[in-house]
């Protein structure tokens, strides 16, 4: 029940103490580059241990992830106010190149899971150096919508005025200006959403839509311009992920992993609803979508794909 962190900024410190608050494993492990910081953060970090759950938290080198069941990485450079997570690919892939041989070698049997952004692009190239290394793309899982879906299903909560235990939405493709939500799947309390809003007399116009969409879609955009970065919320997703991989929960989440054919765009790395469990990656499910979100879905696959070429991978 070892779980590694690779990266001790501010989704990595995050991650750290959301596991820490959820009880998720027993011992966590955070690596830097910057040893004095992820020795300040896993301080921070122990010190709401008695608060919290037992576990053990503690900073130490590559060495120190031998017999992690999981490795995050949150390692790379912040996302800057108005930069896409695209841009953001060419200064954190060199960072990649690093890392994945360093965790590979003293965690070989370990799940990873990628936050950095653009973390689609991430955890194709992530999966990428690992496969070298005989680890199957089913054990490289990114964050991908997760967060986006947690955003999504938050505000039609609001909306209805249900809790978001109720309320099943998904954002597919890229994390990112290209994500698809999938308002024609949604459902609250096992109702479509517009069957429901219709029943209960919920106004569920156009504007109202468009609103909810722009929210989603630019939350990151907002928080950094507000704060300079994001990391409660992913730092949460991270750890439901971690969660869902050491109690092999099988567990249905919007995660990132690599796909041989979607929607006709070959071999790309996005978002669909997939089943987690204790190997990682065990299943996916592509929902019956309308033909706009196809479209959209397409296209955000694109863009995704347009990128992993400019690595010159495949």
């Amino acid at each position: 029940m070892k779980i590694g962190i690779v990266g001790s900024g501010f989704v990595g410190a995050t991650a750290a103490y959301a596991l820490v608050m959820r009880g998720v494993g027993r011992e966590i492990v955070l690596v830097d580059a910057n040893r004095e910081r992820a020795s300040a953060e896993a301080d921070d970090i122990a010190h709401a241990v008695p608060f919290a759950n037992a576990l053990e938290v503690n900073d130490g080198e590559y060495a120190d992830l031998v017999g992690a069941r999981v490795v995050i990485l949150a390692a790379g450079s912040n996302q800057k106010p108005g930069e896409t997570r695209l841009q953001l690919l060419e200064r954190n892939a060199k960072i990649f190149g690093e890392i994945i041989p360093q965790v590979l070698e003293h965690a070989p049997d370990a799940r990873i899971v990628v936050a950095t952004n653009p973390v689609d692009v991430m955890t194709h190239l992530a999966a990428h150096f690992a496969q070298q290394r005989g680890v199957p793309h089913s054990r490289v899982i990114g964050s991908g919508t997760t967060l986006d879906t947690a955003r999504f299903r938050l505000l039609l909560a609001r909306l209805t005025g249900i809790d978001t235990a109720h309320v099943h939405a998904y954002v597919l493709g890229e994390h990112g200006d290209s994500e698809v939500l999938t308002w024609s799947v949604a459902t609250v309390a096992n109702f479509p959403l517009e069957q429901f809003c219709a029943a209960h007399g919920i106004a569920l116009s156009d504007e109202i839509r468009d609103d909810i969409d722009t929210r989603v879609r630019r939350a990151a955009y907002h928080i950094i311009n507000g704060k300079g970065a994001t990391y409660y919320g992913i730092g949460s997703a991270l750890a439901r992920i971690t969660q869902a991989i050491l109690n092999d929960q099988r567990a249905i989440l919007t995660v990132s992993s690599c796909h041989d054919t979607v929607v006709g765009v070959k071999n790309v790395t996005l978002s669909l609803p997939q089943l987690v469990g204790g190997d990682g990656i065990l299943d996916t499910y592509m929902p019956p979508l309308n033909d706009n979100e196809m479209r959209a879905l397409k296209a955000s696959a694109q863009v995704i794909r347009n990128a992993i070429d400019g690595l010159n991978l495949d």
